[in-house]
């Protein structure tokens, strides 16, 4: 049985490599806050949310696929929990009674795995109960090819058969070996037979003539002799032993894979459930091919920045379908930053299946998520911070292929404008050359005239606004760039805090 509620076509791999620039993903998109928000201290559901949030879906139809699932966890989310506590509850209950670990011999072996099928027998129970309930409820193909294997596979007859061999295997009315002598007449071939039922009345049974038996008993305080009986049992044992571990390895490992999967879309909801609560919108994006240019939102916000704050935020909208470049200028402290954080969290979370925060966002898929953001001085003086950035740049470089996304936040700011305008250009041009979309925040006027003086219809330009009394709305419009970043407004927040 596979569970097949992450991908259509295979289960979900914990221990899939994740991309190199992991840990620069999670620091510049700030991906710790919603790890948190999604795990509510659960390491499990913390290590399954950061797994599949860093691990991209390169295909529409798997996103889909997997937002399809999602749409029916956020609409019986009750149900979706109810049946992650099943394994949870197999977790349980094998920290309390299973001993299997500490099994070395056939026996040992066979005893502690029927012991776990029972263990499991009541689980997969519930999990058929469940089934049966919902199977009309949820409407995505996951779901729907989920309940119905499970219908399926753990029909009535299932259980009874299982009772019956788990009964069987209990021996408790002793074990029936066969063997055959070899040479030195040292028995080989065991092979445990099953008993043949007894026929007819118990009183025909009792008085009818029997086969004659040749048999023997061993003295209660006979150690070698019983030693050696249990490993003739054991040989005889063998292949029973290894078959019902497999059966309930089997079992276990579906169980296993099941709260995995699961834990997704738990964290999922868990996450949901905290937006909801700050009355923040949430939407099931629509992924384009990477080959494509599409990028349209409304009212999309910084996740992480919302939940931090514990209050609502604003949001942004733009249209850059079409577009190749994108960037973000305007006054200091206006939200360009914040902006440009909630396209790569949208991004990702739209890459492994989930909502983002936005009232409707569209994007292609990228073929990777790469961010270059200031850094602060190198406190080890060991290279400049323009240095240190291009260091960084080379980097990326080294893992981009084409339809990559990349997020610039001031790059290339460590030196004079002039020079670190023209760092920028050959840059951002050699990425447009290899068909790579680029989000570029800037206050270097140099650098967005250039481009804007082009007209190329494939760029964008967005502004953070400032109002004419310098308060910020913390919204970007389309603008052309102003040779201007409004440091004044600093100068007088800080030197004169008490003048208008």
């Amino acid at each position: 049985m596979k569970v097949l509620l992450l991908h259509p076509d295979r289960n979900f791999d914990p221990k899939a490599p994740l991309p190199p620039n992991q840990d620069t993903l999670v620091q510049d998109l700030e991906l710790e806050t919603l790890f948190q928000a999604m795990a509510r201290g659960d390491k499990f559901l913390y290590q399954t949310a950061r797994q599949a949030l860093l691990s991209s879906l390169g295909d529409p139809t798997e996103i889909r696929y997997r937002q399809a699932i999602l749409q029916d966890c956020l609409e019986h989310p009750e149900v979706v929990r109810e049946i992650y506590q099943i394994p949870i509850e197999a977790i349980q209950r094998k920290q309390r009674h299973w001993m299997g670990i500490f099994s070395h011999y056939p026996s040992g072996i066979l005893s502690s795995s029927v012991q776990l099928l029972e263990m499991f027998l009541d689980l997969l129970r519930h999990l058929k109960q469940v089934a049966d309930e919902q199977v009309g409820q949820f409407r995505s193909a996951g779901f729907r090819r989920f309940f119905e294997m499970i219908l399926r596979e753990l029909d009535d007859a299932y259980f009874v058969e299982v009772e019956n061999h788990l009964r069987e295997l209990r021996f408790r009315n002793g074990v029936l070996l066969s063997a055959r002598l070899g040479r030195g007449n040292e028995g080989q071939d065991y092979l445990l037979c099953k008993p043949n039922q007894p026929n007819g009345h118990w009183a025909k049974r009792i008085f009818s003539k029997q086969s004659p038996v040749y048999s023997f008993n061993i003295h209660p305080r006979d150690d070698h002799g019983a030693r050696a009986l249990g490993e003739l049992r054991d040989r005889g044992l063998n292949l029973v032993a290894n078959a019902v571990a497999q059966s309930a390895d089997h079992i276990d490992s579906f169980i296993s894979t099941l709260r995995q999967e699961l834990a997704f879309y738990v964290g999922a909801l868990n996450l949901a459930e905290s937006l909801s609560a700050l009355e923040m919108p949430l939407c099931l994006p629509e992924a384009f091919q990477t080959s494509e240019r599409k990028h349209a939102f409304e009212g999309l916000y910084d996740i992480a920045l919302a939940l931090t704050m514990q209050k609502s935020v604003v949001g942004n909208q733009a249209n850059a379908d079409d577009k190749d470049l994108v960037i973000v200028t305007g006054a200091n402290q206006g939200g360009k930053s914040t902006f440009l954080r909630s396209i790569g969290q949208a991004q990702a979370m739209m890459q492994c299946g989930l909502f983002v925060g936005a009232e409707s966002f569209s994007a292609n898929l990228a073929s990777g998520l790469f961010t270059h953001y200031k850094r602060e001085e190198d406190s080890s003086m060991k290279s400049g911070k323009l240095d240190e950035e291009l260091a960084r740049m080379s980097e990326i470089i080294s893992q981009l292929r084409p339809d990559a996304l990349v997020l610039f936040n001031e790059s290339f700011a460590a030196t004079n404008e002039r020079e670190g305008a023209e760092i920028a250009r050959q840059v951002v041009n050699a990425l447009l050359e290899r068909r790579i979309k680029v989000f570029f925040v800037t206050h270097q006027y140099e650098l967005a005239r250039g481009y804007h003086t082009q007209g190329s219809a494939r760029h964008l330009f967005l502004r953070a606004e400032r109002q004419p009394d310098g308060n910020r709305t913390f919204k970007l419009r389309e603008g052309e760039p102003l040779p201007t970043s409004f440091g004044e407004d600093v100068y007088q927040k800080i030197f004169k805090p008490g003048m208008d």
